[in-house]
């Protein structure tokens, strides 16, 4: 199963606001997430502009969990607080290398 990555760029002025939104997210809702890991990051060079990486097992359970209503719910909440519309990428990983010999290709 190929392992599939989204990055989600945005600006805000409202960051803190944006993160009491997502924390309670993980464990509300009916049925668990289907991610692997949540990353948000603030970019140094670029002031108020942040990164979600979130990590799925698939491109499938990455839609499966963008069709859950509680996502959906959080995603019009958190644009409302952006000062612009958020940058989705989507990927597919092709190789990792977590600093270990049994991780190269």
């Amino acid at each position: 199963m190929a392992r599939f990555v989204q990055i989600i760029e945005f600006q805000t002025s409202r960051i803190e606001e944006i993160e009491a939104l997502g924390r309670p997210s993980r464990t509300e809702g009916s049925t668990a997430p289907t991610f692997r890991r949540i990353l948000a990051t603030a970019d140094r060079d670029r002031p108020g502009t942040y990164l979600t990486v979130v990590e799925f097992d698939s491109y499938d359970s990455a839609m499966e969990n963008s069709a859950r209503p509680e996502t959906s719910d959080f995603a019009a909440r958190m644009a409302a607080l952006c000062d612009g519309p958020p940058v989705f990428r989507n990927l597919d990983v092709m190789w990792e290398d977590n600093g270990s010999p049994a991780d190269l290709p």
